[in-house]
């Protein structure tokens, strides 16, 4: 004879239950019919909602006195960021939240004006997808094939804002894109830092690959993966992992170091990964324009430094940031062109050239400069994964 399975319950008695023929019982299959019935209740309610969304932002827009800057500024707002941080509730993460809010605001303001925008192309590289962070798809994103072509075309007006990478984690300096800064007269306005997830990417299996394709910087920066996990194929730079990925789609057994996207967009399969050897790996991307950015009390400010070609001097120059107490961030040096010895100097630092703290800087910075330049104030962000 069976025994009698004894449970507590919720008073803390014992209660009687039977023992179940089947083991337990199975759980009770959703009614398709009333969910798709929902569905379709709350897909009308959305898109009523999202254009609800959009007619304000329009409206908003257009009652600005200065248009051109609201159109500038982040498509995500202190409140809109935070809600999308902390208030939400699942099961959608926040990389999926950001992306809807994105293209709905980036689609409105698309209404009132069409943003052209250069990149270091082609589409989907790294810059690419910082792009569209920054300013969303509905923007007129515009490829090109260098960055001094990005720095040109900005400065022929023939875009309204230009983006290009400035620094990586694990290699430093980008040096093509502070070079352009001694070049021409354009300046930072805004930054996106980014986190970069390598991928090996290809249409065939990886004892099959003989050759990997990448741009020298994603190659770099996982150099210690493919020499432990593909000391077989043979490494080859090429212009960007947008290229890369073309050529592993169209060459047989190649392969290629670029993102997620890449793969959606050129058909391939992702072979490994998350391949960089940095886990932490980010580039900061600059935007490049001549807006002029308020202090958010949060910012970043970039300049050019020339000093006299003597001892000292730039321990002599570098002493205005101790001695003001402004947090001075990121130096890089170049040589100066022409037959004249000497450095020009990039640095980076936590303020805005519209603090008071800045100002003293600044002042004490040209007493004891060549040349100063600077390139601009912008607020600091957060790096998006």
């Amino acid at each position: 004879m069976a025994k009698k399975v004894v449970k507590p319950t919720r008073a803390g008695k014992s209660a009687a239950v039977k023992p179940s023929v089947s083991g337990g019982s199975s759980p009770k299959k959703p009614n398709i019919a009333a969910l798709q019935a929902e569905i379709q209740r709350l897909d009308k309610e959305l898109v009523k909602l999202a254009n609800r969304r959009a007619a304000l932002t329009i409206k908003s827009l257009q009652g600005e006195p200065q248009a051109e800057k609201a159109h500038f500024e982040s498509l995500f707002s202190e409140q809109l960021a935070g809600l999308l941080e902390n208030g939400n509730p699942g099961p959608l993460d926040l990389p999926s939240l950001r992306g809807i809010f994105r293209e709905l605001i980036s689609g409105a303001r698309r209404q009132v004006k069409a943003v052209r925008v250069v990149y270091l192309g082609p589409a989907y590289s790294f810059t690419h997808l910082a792009a569209i962070e920054r300013f969303g798809t509905a923007a007129n994103l515009i490829p090109v094939g260098s960055i001094s072509a990005v720095f040109e075309e900005v400065n022929r007006n023939h875009a309204d804002y230009g983006i290009a990478p400035i620094e990586n984690s694990t290699d430093g300096r980008i040096v093509d894109t502070l070079d352009m800064f001694t070049r021409l007269p354009l300046k930072i306005c805004g930054e996106v830092s980014m986190a970069i997830h390598h991928n090996l990417l290809a249409r065939c299996p990886r004892n099959e690959i003989s050759e990997i394709y990448s741009k020298p910087q994603a190659l770099s920066q996982c150099r210690e993966w493919l020499g432990r996990n593909m000391p077989q194929a043979r490494l080859v730079e090429v212009t960007s992992t947008s290229t890369a990925a073309q050529l592993a789609r169209d060459k047989p057994g190649a392969a290629a170091v670029a993102s997620r996207q890449a793969a959606v967009q050129y058909d391939l399969q992702v072979v490994a990964e998350s391949i960089e050897d940095n886990p932490s790996n980010l580039t900061r991307f600059a935007v490049i324009g001549d807006e002029a950015t308020k202090p958010t009390g949060h910012d970043k400010t970039a300049l050019l430094l020339q000093i006299p070609h003597k001892p000292g001097a730039l321990a002599e120059a570098l002493a205005a940031f101790k001695k003001n107490n402004v947090n001075l961030t990121w130096i890089e040096s170049f040589p100066v062109r022409g037959p004249e010895a000497g450095y020009v100097f990039f640095l980076d630092f936590e303020g805005h050239a519209g603090d008071t703290k800045t100002k003293k800087t600044l002042a004490e910075l040209e007493q004891k400069a060549v040349r100063l330049e600077l390139l601009g104030s912008y607020p600091r962000t957060s790096p998006i994964d």
